[in-house]
């Protein structure tokens, strides 16, 4: 299985560089000689603000709604359509470390960069952060729902598929900008603890 997990992380390292390239690209051409990098993407220190109790039962709460009522959908889904993580099925906890690169780099850092870190901030740049937190999470849960849509043809599961990541894409982006000064470390660190909960239970 150490093949497996060398073979996933490095898929997973190529993915976050493929999945910042866009955002380099902007950067360069419009941020480069206001900040760096990895500050303008949310890549930073982060300063907790307000009470650490409230942010805390909040995080409890919505990944407890999110993780339940995901694998509560999933189990309605026809045979033979997989799920994130589905190709780790049946590998046993031998395959956990694959599990992890999989879970924290290649899904969860690499879709926060694109969604938290470069989408939310720049249209909420342009439009205001409740706005851009809104386009983020929208663009975030179709890019789930769609493919889960086209694979089934059930409206029905598409939409839960598009709403459940949707909406919790929305608390993550919450998260990071009125909770954690606008990091995305604390949502990175959430998406990938929740991506690999989900993909261990098909070990």
């Amino acid at each position: 299985m150490f093949g497996m997990f060398i073979s996933e992380f490095i898929g997973a390292l190529l993915q976050v560089l493929l999945f910042s390239l866009i955002p380099l690209i902007f950067w360069l051409a419009f941020a480069r000689k206001k900040q760096g990098f990895f500050r303008w993407i949310g890549i930073k220190k982060v300063k907790h603000e307000g009470k650490w109790w409230i942010t805390a039962c909040a995080i409890l709460i919505a990944t407890g709604l999110y993780v339940g009522l995901t694998i509560f959908v999933i189990r309605f889904l026809p045979e033979g359509v997989t799920t994130a993580g589905s190709n780790f099925a049946g590998k046993g906890f031998s395959a956990f470390p694959a599990v992890l690169a999989y879970g924290f780099i290649r899904t969860g850092l690499s879709e926060e960069i694109v969604f938290r870190g470069f989408l939310l901030k720049r249209f909420g740049e342009k439009f205001g952060m409740i706005a851009g937190n809104i386009i983020q999470a929208i663009l975030f849960g179709m890019m789930h729902g769609i493919p889960f849509g086209l694979a089934t043809h059930n409206i029905v599961v598409a939409i839960a598929m598009t709403v459940l990541p949707g909406a919790f894409g929305w608390f993550q982006g919450w998260l990071n900008e009125k909770r954690c000064d606008g990091s995305i470390i604390p949502s990175w660190l959430l998406h990938g603890m929740i991506n690999v909960i989900v993909a261990t239970k098909t070990l």
